[in-house]
Parts: C-alpha cells; sequence; structure tokens
C-alpha cells in the first residue's frame, strides 16, 4: 500500500507540473523565456547540482541511520535467546523468574514497542520488562561458581542488549529536523519555477511534457525515499518489522520445550502485565 500510495503521489505530481508547463508554454516566447540559453543552463546546472549533493548526503545518513535500526533489533533478538540460557544457571526461583521475564520483553517488543515506534510515541519510555529484571536480578545471591559466572555473564549481556535497543530505536522519532525539510522543499520549489522558464512554444509539446516530468519524477522520488528512510518502523514493503524478535521468540519456545521446562510468562501475547 505505501509502494501504491508513494506511485499516485508521484504520477498526480508529475501530471500537475507538466501540465503548467503547457499552460505556460502557450504563452511562452519562441527559444524560451531565456535569451541566452546557454547561460541558464549553467545557472540552472549549479542549481541541481547543489540540490543533488545536499539530498544525496541526507539520503546517506539517512540509511545508516536505518541500517544501524536493523542491526540494533538483529542484535537485541540475539542477546534475548542467549540471555533465556544464561538464566537457566542462576539459582532455581531467579532462574523461573527471570526466563518469564524476558519472554515478555520480547512479546513487548513484538507488540506495544513496534507499535509506538511505528506512531512515533515510544520517546525516552524504557521497556518495563527491563526495569522487572533490573529488579528481580538484585534479590539473586550467586552461591556457587556456576552461578556467579552466569551472573557476570548476565550483566554483560544485558548491557548489549541495552545498546542494540538503543539503535532500534534510534530513528523512531525521524532523524530528519524540519529545517532540512524546508530547505529541501524550498529548493525543489525553485527547480520546478526555474523550469517554467524554459517553457518554449516552438518546442514539440512532448519534448516540453518530457522536460518538466522528468525532473519532476526524479525529485519526488528521492524525497519519497528520504521519507521513508526517516520513519524506517512499521508496516509496508521494506519498512522494519519485528520479524527477528518473534524469530527469537519461537526459537525460544522451541529451546524450552526441548528442555522441558514449563513456563508460565507474567504477561499476555502483546507483552503486557497481567
Amino acid at each position: 500500500m505505501n509502494v501504491l500510495w508513494g506511485a499516485v503521489l508521484v504520477l498526480g505530481t508529475a501530471t500537475v507540473t507538466t501540465l503548467l508547463m503547457l499552460l505556460v508554454r502557450r504563452r511562452s516566447p519562441e527559444g524560451s523565456y531565456f535569451s541566452d540559453g546557454d547561460r541558464a543552463s549553467g545557472v540552472f546546472g549549479v542549481i541541481a547540482t547543489g540540490f543533488s549533493v545536499l539530498l544525496g548526503f541526507i539520503i546517506f545518513l539517512a540509511f545508516d541511520s536505518y541500517d544501524e535500526s536493523r542491526s540494533g533489533a538483529e542484535t537485541e533478538a540475539i542477546v534475548v535467546g542467549q540471555q533465556v540460557e544464561t538464566a537457566q544457571f542462576m539459582p532455581a526461583g531467579a532462574a523461573e523468574e527471570l526466563t518469564g521475564e524476558l519472554v515478555c520483553y520480547g512479546r513487548s517488543v513484538v507488540g506495544t514497542e513496534w507499535s509506538a515506534m511505528e506512531a512515533g510515541t515510544l520517546g525516552d519510555s524504557i521497556n518495563p520488562w527491563g526495569a522487572a529484571m533490573f529488579l528481580t536480578l538484585k534479590s539473586v545471591r550467586p552461591t556457587s561458581d556456576t552461578e556467579q559466572s552466569a551472573y557476570d555473564r548476565w550483566m554483560e549481556q544485558t548491557s548489549t542488549r541495552e545498546q542494540a535497543r538503543h539503535a532500534r530505536v534510534h530513528g523512531a522519532e525521524g532523524i530528519i529536523p524540519w529545517p532540512l525539510w524546508l530547505v529541501l522543499f524550498t529548493i525543489s520549489g525553485v527547480i520546478f519555477v526555474f523550469m517554467l522558464f524554459f517553457a518554449d512554444r516552438a518546442e514539440r509539446a512532448r519534448t516540453q511534457v518530457l522536460l518538466m516530468g522528468s525532473v519532476t519524477v526524479v525529485i519526488s522520488l528521492l524525497l519519497l525515499l528520504l521519507v521513508f528512510f526517516d520513519r524506517p518502523h512499521g508496516e509496508g514493503s521494506g519498512k522494519l518489522g519485528p520479524t527477528a524478535m518473534e524469530r527469537s521468540l519461537r526459537r525460544i519456545s522451541s529451546e524450552l520445550d526441548v528442555a522441558q521446562l514449563r513456563l508460565d510468562p507474567p504477561c499476555d501475547a502483546d507483552g503486557t502485565a497481567r
């Protein structure tokens, strides 16, 4: 659906600009409004090149943020699975409690957290099950070398998981500030207006349509690509989804079944506490 609406938006914008070009062409002089076409083309080249360099640099940074969010989600899911294994070497009571809280953590990432990231409302809120695991761990008192080793390993994995979560939610509220959007759309408007002055009634209509339509399509597609990278989470083609955490939860369930461990997590399917 996102791809469909994007195509409709690009075609609609191109239609409007080409119709405007044809309308201006009807009253334009032969040879366009510029008496010196080479000089006008040189000025247009400077404007277009500056816009392309700026837009390309921003897209590169936005893609880097997109890839960081994807890598963070995958790392977080892997570490949650590893912590389930580590939890089994904790003291008996804490092992079951920590395992249940880890499952609830994963469910909350898939359910409530991902929906909040898609809506851009996650903000600086913490995962409640991360806090619950911290409180549970405070009561753990290792009594053997194995439990002490598991305790130390758990602390390392917790640090890695928290860093991965930070990377995952980094771009949830958009990484491009509004002044930059204002600059991009202003320059786009300048380019379109500049293109209208190339209207030439001596040229064929199809040539004028191609001239304006190609520029419009290219700029519109690049801006839509930037919008896509600025909001990477959600549903739709190419969007980041909780696939890695869902896969990790399925693997955890299979491992618990193989180990014949019966678990009753203190949460529902969306990770909400009972």
